[in-house]
């Protein structure tokens, strides 16, 4: 499967198919590696295109895997660096084992991590969740839907990205106390059918279970199309991450108690106003931590309608 390169402007579309040297040595090129095709970032994208209108001097694109695999994510790096790029922000689906392409990347361009870092790594600066601390607001969600506690069941792509695995840190801290058991943590290595299957084969096999978790976006949608298919709706509960479509849709109609949503459009405007300011030479908005968190919010039935009308519009676009 080829990866696809979504560009963020016209601009920058206008100058993909140019050889070097040709009408594009004018503008510097940023590049902004996700991890999995979502809506999430689709809206990281929209950021994108805000701040290429902001600096039409650069021409930034987001390109997204073919295949969700460290692999494909270090071919497209190999790519980047051999098109010269000025700039890469990423989103690395296994930063440990990914440190030596990395630092690679940082050597010949200005790199960036997003939504999952690689504090290893000689990255400049990660913008992004502070991913344990919204673990812990998605502990408090569980223990809000499980005030006696039960069973439940995580689902995430892989454990070997940060991201998840300091979301789950967090789900942990937050749960200490309380009786609430995590039976398992269940993933699908980004394969969108296998993570259904795995709810499927959770709702088959636990009669018991008690409340089902998605820690990546696209989790919480096949969660809430597998317990709709089974009739399972009112008698598990429900707790996601991030603002697909159909979260939304199951928070608005009470199958999901909540979803823990970030603001990738801030991590895809930020990114990329970042690395142009650091090109510029300008390095006073890094902070000595070398992170800049984005907060989180939970939707809920109190505010999901206005929420759902936020996104239309981002998704919707200029």
């Amino acid at each position: 499967m080829k990866r696809r390169s979504i560009l963020a402007a016209p601009a920058a579309l206008a100058l993909a198919g140019l050889p070097r040297g040709v009408g594009a040595q004018e503008k510097r090129s940023l590049a902004f590696v996700v991890n999995v095709s979502a809506d999430f970032w689709t809206i990281c994208r929209r950021g994108i295109e805000k701040a290429n209108r902001e600096h039409p001097d650069f021409a930034m694109e987001m390109i997204v895997p073919g295949q969700a695999s460290a692999a494909e994510q270090r071919r497209i790096v190999d790519e980047l660096l051999a098109r010269r790029v000025a700039g890469i922000a990423i989103s690395p689906i296994n930063p440990a084992n990914s440190t030596e392409m990395l630092n690679r990347a940082a050597a010949q361009a200005v790199l960036f991590t997003s939504d999952s870092d690689a504090p290893n790594s000689n990255r400049a600066v990660y913008i992004g969740t502070d991913n344990v601390a919204a673990g812990r607001e998605a502990g408090a969600q569980m223990k809000r839907a499980l005030p006696k506690g039960g069973k439940a069941m995580l689902f995430v792509g892989t454990m070997d990205a940060d991201n998840a695995r300091e979301r789950v840190q967090g789900i942990r801290e937050a749960l200490q106390g309380s009786q609430i058991q995590v039976v398992d943590i269940r993933t699908d290595e980004s394969d969108i059918a296998r993570a259904k299957r795995n709810v499927e084969d959770t709702l088959a096999r636990y009669s018991d279970i008690d409340l089902l978790v998605g820690l990546w976006a696209y989790n919480t949608p096949q969660i809430y199309q597998a317990v709709k298919a089974a009739g399972r709706e009112g008698k598990v509960q429900v707790v996601g991450f991030d603002e697909d479509a159909l979260t939304l849709r199951g928070v608005a109609d009470g199958t999901i108690l909540s979803t823990v949503v970030q603001q990738p459009f801030e991590f895809g405007y930020q990114s990329m106003v970042g690395m142009v300011r650091y090109l510029n030479n300008d390095r006073g908005f890094i902070p000595a931590s070398k992170q800049i968190i984005i907060p989180t919010r939970i939707i809920d039935k109190s505010n999901v309608a206005e929420f759902q009308a936020q996104m239309r519009e981002l998704l919707r676009g200029r």
